[in-house]
């Protein structure tokens, strides 16, 4: 079967989940013998691992020039040769870095331009991305990375005749958080496009159900596939001394303020004296005054030793913080539709503390590998963080249990069958067997 996956990059800035789940999945996917392959949007996508690349070719729907042409007619009708120049790689990297610094009307309406798809203001875009699909080899199936993109369903289904499955991850944290007109506007919308859209996979039974009322989606069109790792990749951890580690973006939502915060508190209880925290993950521009205010906090405490900042968060890099950790926090505020680096820890043995919302509660639960939490409660999550550290047999046993996990359920070869078990039921039994 020749998948094509077509992943928003995130300009190599941070940590992005969707990014490393879809280049996960396309590896996997070569693995066994079909033709798969990444398109990137927006920014160049993350280089998770340095010797291999998960995408080649171009990338379409630049970050800058989406940006131009929502703002300005003009560059809705620049020529090719202009629009590469604003796709080059150096400008990219710089826009990644502004990420998140665009007005909240603009991205709104950005947002809401993108789902309308062909009759957006980057229809052009569209046109060009739909021309580079029909040349060469046709795909069986074509696979958005999130539902944010649905608006391009429409017309690939009708210049190429493709199957559409899209997979669900926390659009809707996302879109509630876009203001008002486009945000209510982008919900119906979405919905349009939704029945575009050929089969859904979401990566939780959390999500699934979300996005089922959310968008009044048949049960029978979304499927639950979890996100995995290649578990032979993560060895087991063999952490020295009572070490917290952190892998996300490193900003507000992710609650690292919060897991700070109860490291400074657990530093006052006895034989936690020397916990240390090892955040990874990497930022924007937007997230620099909110990190300025962490290491004031921290340095204010004295505790500028025992809580780092590691710069690279490839895997490589992961996988070597992963062995260093008695325990993996990841306080987000709200609740979200999954957490690949909890599924990196499980493959390293790592236990887990994380807030009971959202997927959190059915991946704690459903491994017995870590422990709950209130949500933004940093009392709650010290206690917890506490009960893990200074219980080395309840650890031991839920190192165990992650491990098994990770190769039962979060391992990417189920992921891969998962996915390949949908795309089955939307492409034609000819298309399946190739």
């Amino acid at each position: 079967m020749r998948i094509v996956q077509i992943t928003p990059g995130a300009g190599e800035s941070f940590y992005c989940e969707n990014c490393i789940r879809d280049f996960n999945l396309v590896k996997a996917l070569r693995k066994v013998g079909h033709d798969a392959m990444t398109v990137p949007l927006y920014l160049p996508l993350i280089r998770d691992c340095p010797e291999e690349e998960p995408a080649r070719g171009e990338l379409f729907f630049g970050g800058i020039n989406v940006y131009l042409q929502q703002k300005f007619a003009l560059f809705r009708r620049t020529p090719r040769w202009l629009d590469k120049l604003l796709d080059s790689r150096l400008l990219l990297k710089w826009a990644a870095r502004r990420a998140g610094t665009t007005a909240a009307r603009d991205l709104g309406e950005a947002t809401l331009s993108m789902l309308r798809g062909e009759h957006g203001r980057q229809a052009k875009e569209l046109d060009r991305l739909v021309e580079y699909l029909s040349a060469g080899r046709r795909p069986d199936v074509v696979c958005l990375s999130n539902a944010l993109l649905a608006g391009l369903s429409r017309r690939i289904r009708e210049r190429l005749g493709l199957p559409v499955v899209c997979w669900l991850e926390d659009e809707d944290g996302f879109l509630d958080a876009l203001s008002e007109p486009p945000r209510q506007e982008a919900w119906r919308t979405l919905a349009t496009d939704a029945a575009e859209i050929d089969a859904f996979a979401a990566t939780s039974r959390y999500y699934a159900g979300t996005m089922r009322r959310r968008l009044s989606l048949p049960e029978d069109k979304v499927h639950v596939v979890y996100p995995g790792v290649e578990v032979d990749e993560y060895p087991p951890a063999a952490a020295p001394a009572p070490t917290v580690g952190f892998i996300s973006r490193l900003c507000r939502a992710k609650g690292l303020d919060t897991l700070v915060e109860a490291i400074l508190i657990l530093k006052r209880r006895d034989g936690l004296e020397g916990i240390r925290l090892r955040a990874s993950g990497g930022s924007t521009k937007a997230d620099e005054p909110f990190l300025a205010d962490i290491r004031r906090r921290v340095a204010r405490a004295g505790c500028e030793r025992d809580v780092e900042f590691l710069a690279s968060f490839d895997r490589p890099a992961r996988i070597d913080l992963l062995r260093t950790l008695s325990v993996l926090s990841a306080p987000t505020r709200q609740g979200e539709a999954f957490g690949l680096y909890a599924a990196e820890a499980l493959g390293c043995g790592v236990p887990l503390v994380l807030p009971a919302h959202g997927s959190f509660v059915e991946i704690v639960e459903s491994t017995g590998a870590g422990l709950l939490f209130e949500p933004n409660d940093p009392a709650a999550l010290a206690e917890a963080l506490a009960e893990v550290l200074l219980n080395r047999d309840a650890a031991r046993q839920m190192s165990r249990r992650g491990r098994e996990a990770a190769r039962e359920i979060f391992n990417v070869e189920r992921t891969c069958r998962d996915f390949l078990a949908v795309c089955q039921k939307v492409v034609s039994p000819t298309a399946a067997g190739g």
